[in-house]
Protein backbone atom coordinates (compact mmCIF):
# COMPACT_ATOMS: atom_id res chain seq x y z
CA UNK A 1 0.00 0.00 0.00
CA UNK A 2 1.80 3.13 -1.73
CA UNK A 3 0.52 6.61 0.56
CA UNK A 4 1.48 10.22 -0.64
CA UNK A 5 1.97 12.90 1.93
CA UNK A 6 1.55 16.49 0.02
CA UNK A 7 3.84 18.70 1.92
CA UNK A 8 6.06 16.00 3.14
CA UNK A 9 8.64 18.69 4.08
CA UNK A 10 7.04 19.60 7.26
CA UNK A 11 8.27 18.68 10.70
CA UNK A 12 4.58 17.05 11.34
CA UNK A 13 5.82 14.50 8.61
CA UNK A 14 7.70 12.67 11.78
CA UNK A 15 4.70 12.44 13.39
CA UNK A 16 2.90 10.84 11.22
CA UNK A 17 5.47 8.25 10.11
CA UNK A 18 5.56 7.29 14.04
CA UNK A 19 1.79 6.50 13.50
CA UNK A 20 2.71 4.00 10.68
CA UNK A 21 5.40 2.53 12.88
CA UNK A 22 3.43 1.80 16.10
CA UNK A 23 0.02 0.80 14.28
CA UNK A 24 1.50 -1.28 11.32
CA UNK A 25 -1.18 -3.84 11.99
CA UNK A 26 -3.85 -1.51 11.16
CA UNK A 27 -1.84 -0.08 8.27
CA UNK A 28 0.08 -2.02 6.15
CA UNK A 29 2.15 0.69 4.71
CA UNK A 30 5.00 -0.17 2.00
CA UNK A 31 5.44 3.08 0.56
CA UNK A 32 5.60 6.33 2.08
CA UNK A 33 5.98 9.22 -0.61
CA UNK A 34 7.09 12.54 0.69
CA UNK A 35 6.00 15.24 -1.84
CA UNK A 36 7.32 18.86 -1.34
CA UNK A 37 9.19 22.05 -3.26
CA UNK A 38 11.64 22.19 -0.82
CA UNK A 39 14.84 19.95 -1.29
CA UNK A 40 16.41 20.98 1.74
CA UNK A 41 13.73 20.22 4.37
CA UNK A 42 12.37 17.44 2.57
CA UNK A 43 15.71 15.78 2.40
CA UNK A 44 16.08 15.98 6.53
CA UNK A 45 12.34 14.95 6.97
CA UNK A 46 13.00 12.06 4.71
CA UNK A 47 15.98 10.74 6.60
CA UNK A 48 14.52 10.82 9.76
CA UNK A 49 11.87 9.29 8.68
CA UNK A 50 13.65 6.25 6.65
CA UNK A 51 15.73 6.08 10.44
CA UNK A 52 12.31 5.66 11.93
CA UNK A 53 10.86 3.17 10.40
CA UNK A 54 14.19 1.35 10.48
CA UNK A 55 14.52 1.85 14.23
CA UNK A 56 11.12 0.15 14.17
CA UNK A 57 11.45 -2.74 11.95
CA UNK A 58 8.99 -1.05 9.28
CA UNK A 59 9.82 -2.14 6.33
CA UNK A 60 7.93 0.96 4.31
CA UNK A 61 10.65 2.79 1.92
CA UNK A 62 10.67 6.53 1.89
CA UNK A 63 10.27 8.30 -1.40
CA UNK A 64 11.22 11.94 -1.53
CA UNK A 65 9.95 13.92 -4.71
CA UNK A 66 9.76 17.31 -5.76
CA UNK A 67 7.47 15.92 -8.78
CA UNK A 68 3.33 15.83 -7.36
CA UNK A 69 2.60 13.48 -10.31
CA UNK A 70 5.36 11.12 -9.57
CA UNK A 71 4.61 11.44 -5.61
CA UNK A 72 0.59 10.36 -6.13
CA UNK A 73 0.98 8.06 -8.76
CA UNK A 74 -0.74 4.69 -7.49
CA UNK A 75 -1.07 5.42 -3.82
CA UNK A 76 -4.08 4.74 -2.29
CA UNK A 77 -4.70 7.69 0.22
CA UNK A 78 -3.19 11.18 -0.46
CA UNK A 79 -2.84 13.18 2.55
CA UNK A 80 -2.36 17.38 2.34
CA UNK A 81 -0.95 19.26 5.14
CA UNK A 82 1.07 22.37 2.83
CA UNK A 83 1.07 25.48 4.39
CA UNK A 84 1.05 28.51 2.01
CA UNK A 85 3.74 31.05 2.57
CA UNK A 86 5.07 28.96 5.31
CA UNK A 87 5.34 30.64 8.74
CA UNK A 88 6.29 33.94 7.75
CA UNK A 89 2.56 34.42 6.13
CA UNK A 90 0.99 32.71 9.38
CA UNK A 91 2.76 35.85 11.09
CA UNK A 92 1.18 38.23 9.02
CA UNK A 93 -2.47 36.12 9.66
CA UNK A 94 -1.93 36.38 12.91
CA UNK A 95 -0.62 39.68 13.19
CA UNK A 96 -2.16 41.84 10.76
CA UNK A 97 -6.00 40.88 12.06
CA UNK A 98 -4.71 42.85 15.68
CA UNK A 99 -4.23 46.12 13.97
CA UNK A 100 -8.18 46.41 13.45
CA UNK A 101 -8.75 45.28 16.96
CA UNK A 102 -9.61 41.83 15.61
CA UNK A 103 -8.31 38.75 16.91
CA UNK A 104 -5.47 37.24 15.30
CA UNK A 105 -5.27 33.22 14.25
CA UNK A 106 -4.13 31.41 11.51
CA UNK A 107 -7.58 29.32 10.68
CA UNK A 108 -10.25 31.45 11.79
CA UNK A 109 -11.50 35.33 11.45
CA UNK A 110 -8.93 37.72 9.09
CA UNK A 111 -6.11 35.75 9.27
CA UNK A 112 -8.37 32.20 8.21
CA UNK A 113 -9.70 34.08 5.36
CA UNK A 114 -6.48 34.81 4.19
CA UNK A 115 -5.25 31.72 4.75
CA UNK A 116 -8.26 30.11 2.60
CA UNK A 117 -7.39 32.70 -0.29
CA UNK A 118 -4.13 31.31 -0.53
CA UNK A 119 -4.29 27.75 -0.19
CA UNK A 120 -7.60 26.75 -1.84
CA UNK A 121 -6.52 27.05 -5.46
CA UNK A 122 -3.38 25.16 -4.80
CA UNK A 123 -5.34 22.38 -3.01
CA UNK A 124 -7.23 22.00 -6.00
CA UNK A 125 -5.00 22.02 -8.24
CA UNK A 126 -2.82 19.41 -6.31
CA UNK A 127 -6.17 17.69 -6.44
CA UNK A 128 -7.14 17.65 -9.80
CA UNK A 129 -3.13 15.84 -10.59
CA UNK A 130 -4.60 13.10 -8.04
CA UNK A 131 -7.46 12.90 -9.95
CA UNK A 132 -5.43 12.05 -13.12
CA UNK A 133 -2.33 9.98 -11.56
CA UNK A 134 -4.22 8.06 -9.00
CA UNK A 135 -8.32 8.25 -9.35
CA UNK A 136 -9.22 6.04 -7.02
CA UNK A 137 -6.90 7.59 -4.34
CA UNK A 138 -8.84 8.96 -0.98
CA UNK A 139 -7.40 12.71 -0.47
CA UNK A 140 -6.99 13.56 2.87
CA UNK A 141 -6.98 17.02 4.13
CA UNK A 142 -5.33 18.34 7.11
CA UNK A 143 -4.52 21.69 5.71
CA UNK A 144 -6.32 24.82 6.90
CA UNK A 145 -9.19 26.09 7.03
CA UNK A 146 -10.23 22.67 6.83
CA UNK A 147 -14.20 22.96 6.40
CA UNK A 148 -13.05 25.69 3.56
CA UNK A 149 -10.88 23.27 1.95
CA UNK A 150 -12.61 20.30 1.97
CA UNK A 151 -15.67 22.20 1.09
CA UNK A 152 -13.80 23.37 -2.11
CA UNK A 153 -13.01 19.51 -2.80
CA UNK A 154 -16.24 18.06 -2.53
CA UNK A 155 -17.80 20.51 -4.59
CA UNK A 156 -14.89 19.69 -7.39
CA UNK A 157 -16.21 16.39 -7.21
CA UNK A 158 -12.96 14.77 -5.11
CA UNK A 159 -12.79 11.94 -3.00
CA UNK A 160 -12.32 14.04 0.01
CA UNK A 161 -12.61 14.11 3.73
CA UNK A 162 -11.44 16.26 6.14
CA UNK A 163 -9.86 15.93 9.64
CA UNK A 164 -8.58 17.66 12.65
CA UNK A 165 -6.90 16.56 15.54
CA UNK A 166 -9.29 18.63 17.95
CA UNK A 167 -11.60 15.54 18.58
CA UNK A 168 -9.14 12.76 18.71
CA UNK A 169 -7.28 15.05 21.24
CA UNK A 170 -10.06 15.75 23.79
CA UNK A 171 -10.90 12.17 23.67
CA UNK A 172 -7.49 10.77 24.27
CA UNK A 173 -7.07 13.64 27.16
CA UNK A 174 -10.37 12.57 28.49
CA UNK A 175 -9.43 9.05 28.36
CA UNK A 176 -6.04 10.22 30.40
CA UNK A 177 -8.27 11.83 33.33
CA UNK A 178 -11.02 8.68 33.80
CA UNK A 179 -7.72 6.52 33.55
CA UNK A 180 -9.59 4.31 30.74
CA UNK A 181 -8.60 3.09 27.50
CA UNK A 182 -9.31 5.62 24.90
CA UNK A 183 -11.65 3.19 23.13
CA UNK A 184 -13.96 3.39 25.58
CA UNK A 185 -15.02 6.84 25.54
CA UNK A 186 -17.04 8.39 22.85
CA UNK A 187 -17.77 12.42 21.92
CA UNK A 188 -21.46 14.10 21.27
CA UNK A 189 -19.00 16.07 19.59
CA UNK A 190 -20.93 19.06 16.58
CA UNK A 191 -20.06 22.07 15.27
CA UNK A 192 -18.07 23.22 12.27
CA UNK A 193 -14.06 22.10 11.82
CA UNK A 194 -12.62 24.49 14.67
CA UNK A 195 -16.23 25.60 16.04
CA UNK A 196 -17.41 22.47 17.84
CA UNK A 197 -18.71 21.68 21.59
CA UNK A 198 -18.19 18.40 23.20
CA UNK A 199 -22.19 18.19 24.39
CA UNK A 200 -21.73 14.61 26.03
CA UNK A 201 -19.19 12.15 26.62
CA UNK A 202 -19.99 8.64 27.03
CA UNK A 203 -17.76 5.60 28.72
CA UNK A 204 -19.25 2.73 28.02
CA UNK A 205 -22.31 4.21 26.89
CA UNK A 206 -23.23 6.50 29.78
CA UNK A 207 -22.89 10.43 29.78
CA UNK A 208 -20.33 11.33 32.03
CA UNK A 209 -19.74 15.00 30.96
CA UNK A 210 -21.99 16.51 33.59
CA UNK A 211 -20.36 14.73 36.19
CA UNK A 212 -16.84 15.51 34.90
CA UNK A 213 -17.55 19.26 35.04
CA UNK A 214 -19.54 19.61 38.34
CA UNK A 215 -15.83 17.71 39.68
CA UNK A 216 -12.17 18.82 39.31
CA UNK A 217 -11.93 17.36 36.24
CA UNK A 218 -14.44 21.00 35.09
CA UNK A 219 -11.77 23.33 36.54
CA UNK A 220 -8.92 21.87 34.93
CA UNK A 221 -11.15 21.41 31.41
CA UNK A 222 -11.82 24.93 31.94
CA UNK A 223 -8.36 26.81 32.90
CA UNK A 224 -6.72 24.47 30.00
CA UNK A 225 -9.55 26.10 27.56
CA UNK A 226 -8.81 29.73 29.19
CA UNK A 227 -12.81 29.83 30.13
CA UNK A 228 -14.32 30.50 33.13
CA UNK A 229 -15.59 26.93 34.46
CA UNK A 230 -18.62 28.66 35.45
CA UNK A 231 -19.53 28.87 32.07
CA UNK A 232 -18.72 25.92 30.91
CA UNK A 233 -21.24 24.00 33.52
CA UNK A 234 -24.05 26.40 32.75
CA UNK A 235 -24.08 25.48 29.16
CA UNK A 236 -22.95 21.94 30.17
CA UNK A 237 -20.80 21.54 27.37
CA UNK A 238 -17.12 21.87 26.61
CA UNK A 239 -16.31 24.39 23.93
CA UNK A 240 -13.50 23.58 21.92
CA UNK A 241 -10.62 26.05 22.47
CA UNK A 242 -10.87 28.06 19.12
CA UNK A 243 -14.33 29.26 20.96
CA UNK A 244 -12.28 31.48 23.47
CA UNK A 245 -11.90 33.35 19.80
CA UNK A 246 -15.37 34.24 20.44
CA UNK A 247 -16.59 33.86 24.22
CA UNK A 248 -13.27 35.92 24.96
CA UNK A 249 -12.36 38.03 22.00
CA UNK A 250 -11.24 41.10 23.86
CA UNK A 251 -9.39 39.20 26.48
CA UNK A 252 -7.47 37.11 23.53
CA UNK A 253 -6.49 40.46 21.65
CA UNK A 254 -5.05 42.20 24.66
CA UNK A 255 -3.07 38.81 25.70
CA UNK A 256 -1.82 38.60 21.83
CA UNK A 257 -0.76 42.43 21.81
CA UNK A 258 1.25 41.67 24.44
CA UNK A 259 3.06 38.40 23.01
CA UNK A 260 5.30 36.82 20.27
CA UNK A 261 3.01 35.53 17.23
CA UNK A 262 2.50 31.30 18.10
CA UNK A 263 4.21 31.64 14.22
CA UNK A 264 7.25 33.10 15.79
CA UNK A 265 7.36 30.23 18.33
CA UNK A 266 6.57 27.65 15.90
CA UNK A 267 9.46 29.03 13.58
CA UNK A 268 11.65 28.88 16.19
CA UNK A 269 10.60 25.12 17.12
CA UNK A 270 10.86 24.56 13.21
CA UNK A 271 14.49 25.14 13.58
CA UNK A 272 15.17 23.25 16.15
CA UNK A 273 13.56 20.11 15.10
CA UNK A 274 15.27 20.80 11.48
CA UNK A 275 18.46 20.63 13.80
CA UNK A 276 17.11 17.29 15.32
CA UNK A 277 16.38 15.77 11.95
CA UNK A 278 19.74 16.35 10.42
CA UNK A 279 21.06 14.43 13.47
CA UNK A 280 21.97 10.64 12.55
CA UNK A 281 21.21 9.56 15.55
CA UNK A 282 18.07 10.62 15.88
CA UNK A 283 15.69 7.62 15.34
CA UNK A 284 12.69 8.27 17.14
CA UNK A 285 10.56 11.07 16.94
CA UNK A 286 11.65 14.20 19.52
CA UNK A 287 10.15 14.99 21.95
CA UNK A 288 10.18 18.51 20.97
CA UNK A 289 7.76 17.92 18.42
CA UNK A 290 4.83 17.36 21.10
CA UNK A 291 5.11 20.96 21.60
CA UNK A 292 5.20 21.68 17.65
CA UNK A 293 1.07 21.22 17.68
CA UNK A 294 -0.97 18.30 16.20
CA UNK A 295 -0.96 16.30 19.11
CA UNK A 296 -2.80 12.55 17.89
CA UNK A 297 -2.82 13.51 14.30
CA UNK A 298 -0.95 10.43 13.22
CA UNK A 299 -3.06 8.15 15.30
CA UNK A 300 -6.63 10.03 13.75
CA UNK A 301 -4.79 10.00 9.80
CA UNK A 302 -4.53 5.92 10.44
CA UNK A 303 -7.37 5.39 11.81
CA UNK A 304 -9.51 7.09 9.00
CA UNK A 305 -7.43 5.57 5.99
CA UNK A 306 -7.86 2.08 7.39
CA UNK A 307 -11.40 2.57 7.67
CA UNK A 308 -11.85 3.94 4.04
CA UNK A 309 -9.43 1.44 2.74
CA UNK A 310 -10.40 -1.82 5.00
CA UNK A 311 -14.30 -0.48 4.62
CA UNK A 312 -14.90 -1.05 8.20
CA UNK A 313 -17.56 0.89 8.87
CA UNK A 314 -16.44 2.41 12.13
CA UNK A 315 -17.33 5.84 13.90
CA UNK A 316 -14.91 8.80 13.71
CA UNK A 317 -15.18 12.31 13.67
CA UNK A 318 -14.59 13.67 10.34
CA UNK A 319 -15.21 17.59 8.24
CA UNK A 320 -18.52 15.59 5.87
CA UNK A 321 -21.15 17.12 3.76
CA UNK A 322 -23.43 17.79 5.96
CA UNK A 323 -26.55 16.12 3.74
CA UNK A 324 -29.13 17.27 6.01
CA UNK A 325 -27.98 15.98 9.66
CA UNK A 326 -28.11 19.66 11.20
CA UNK A 327 -31.46 20.60 9.06
CA UNK A 328 -30.48 24.61 10.28
CA UNK A 329 -27.73 24.65 7.56
CA UNK A 330 -27.53 24.02 3.34
CA UNK A 331 -27.42 20.72 2.78
CA UNK A 332 -23.88 21.62 1.13
CA UNK A 333 -21.85 22.59 3.40
CA UNK A 334 -19.13 20.73 5.89
CA UNK A 335 -19.71 20.04 9.32
CA UNK A 336 -17.49 18.02 11.71
CA UNK A 337 -19.29 15.55 13.19
CA UNK A 338 -19.15 11.78 14.18
CA UNK A 339 -19.35 9.75 11.13
CA UNK A 340 -19.48 6.40 9.47
CA UNK A 341 -16.17 5.41 8.00
CA UNK A 342 -16.77 2.62 4.90
CA UNK A 343 -14.70 2.35 1.98
CA UNK A 344 -18.09 4.67 0.12
CA UNK A 345 -16.74 7.35 2.66
CA UNK A 346 -18.08 9.04 5.67
CA UNK A 347 -21.81 9.30 6.41
CA UNK A 348 -22.72 11.65 9.48
CA UNK A 349 -24.42 10.22 12.12
CA UNK A 350 -27.75 11.79 13.33
CA UNK A 351 -27.15 14.33 15.98
CA UNK A 352 -29.70 15.60 18.12
CA UNK A 353 -31.50 19.23 17.77
CA UNK A 354 -28.70 21.80 18.34
CA UNK A 355 -29.33 24.12 20.87
CA UNK A 356 -30.40 27.93 19.67
CA UNK A 357 -26.95 29.18 21.37
CA UNK A 358 -24.73 27.27 19.47
CA UNK A 359 -27.11 26.74 16.42
CA UNK A 360 -27.16 30.55 15.87
CA UNK A 361 -23.31 31.15 15.77
CA UNK A 362 -22.66 27.70 13.72
CA UNK A 363 -25.21 28.74 10.82
CA UNK A 364 -23.29 32.16 11.29
CA UNK A 365 -19.59 31.02 10.47
CA UNK A 366 -21.49 28.38 8.05
CA UNK A 367 -22.59 31.21 6.00
CA UNK A 368 -19.19 32.97 6.27
CA UNK A 369 -17.28 29.79 5.20
CA UNK A 370 -19.58 29.79 1.68
CA UNK A 371 -18.85 33.46 1.13
CA UNK A 372 -14.77 32.98 2.23
CA UNK A 373 -14.96 29.85 -0.80
CA UNK A 374 -16.43 32.00 -3.23
CA UNK A 375 -13.46 34.78 -2.73
CA UNK A 376 -10.93 32.47 -2.65
CA UNK A 377 -12.53 30.56 -5.72
CA UNK A 378 -13.12 33.59 -7.57
CA UNK A 379 -10.89 36.69 -5.83
CA UNK A 380 -12.43 40.05 -5.83
CA UNK A 381 -11.86 42.91 -3.00
CA UNK A 382 -15.81 43.06 -2.73
CA UNK A 383 -15.94 38.91 -2.30
CA UNK A 384 -13.34 39.40 0.86
CA UNK A 385 -15.30 41.95 1.82
CA UNK A 386 -18.51 40.32 2.04
CA UNK A 387 -16.89 37.48 3.64
CA UNK A 388 -15.42 39.53 6.53
CA UNK A 389 -18.64 40.99 6.71
CA UNK A 390 -20.17 37.96 7.37
CA UNK A 391 -17.57 37.12 10.07
CA UNK A 392 -18.49 37.35 13.65
CA UNK A 393 -14.96 38.13 14.78
CA UNK A 394 -14.65 41.18 12.15
CA UNK A 395 -18.38 42.18 11.10
CA UNK A 396 -18.07 45.48 11.11
CA UNK A 397 -18.11 47.66 7.94
CA UNK A 398 -15.17 50.58 8.94
CA UNK A 399 -13.28 47.55 9.98
CA UNK A 400 -14.02 45.13 7.31
CA UNK A 401 -12.80 48.04 4.70
CA UNK A 402 -9.59 48.59 6.55
CA UNK A 403 -8.85 44.85 6.97
CA UNK A 404 -9.47 44.29 3.17
CA UNK A 405 -7.33 46.32 2.29
CA UNK A 406 -4.95 45.24 4.48
CA UNK A 407 -5.05 41.81 3.79
CA UNK A 408 -5.07 41.75 -0.28
CA UNK A 409 -2.00 43.86 0.23
CA UNK A 410 -0.44 41.77 2.28
CA UNK A 411 -1.13 38.52 0.27
CA UNK A 412 -0.72 40.00 -2.91
CA UNK A 413 1.95 37.83 -4.10
CA UNK A 414 0.20 34.90 -3.71
CA UNK A 415 -2.97 36.12 -5.21
CA UNK A 416 -2.61 36.72 -9.12
CA UNK A 417 -6.41 38.53 -9.10
CA UNK A 418 -4.93 41.22 -7.34
CA UNK A 419 -2.13 42.33 -9.58
CA UNK A 420 -3.32 44.87 -12.33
Amino acid sequence: MKLAVVGGGSTYTPELIDGFARLRDELPVTEVALIDPNPSRLDLVAGVSRRMLEHAGHPAKVVATASLEEGVAGASAVLIQLRVGGQAARDVDETLPLRCGCVGQETTGAGGLAKALRTVPLVLDIAETVRRAAPDAWIVDFTNPVGIVTRALLDAGHRAIGLCNVAIGFQRRFAAALGVEPSRVTLGHVGLNHLTWERAVYLDGEDVLPAALASEHGDEIAAALGLRVELLRRLGVIPSYYLRYYYAHDAVVREQLEKPSRAAEVAAMEEELLRLYADPAVVTKPDLLSQRGGAFYSEAAVALISSLLGDRGDTQVVNVRNGGTLPFLDDDAVIEVPAAITASGAAPLPVAPVEPLFRGLIAHVSAYEELALRAALHGGADRVRDALLAHPLVGQDAVTEELTGLLLEANRGFLPWTVG
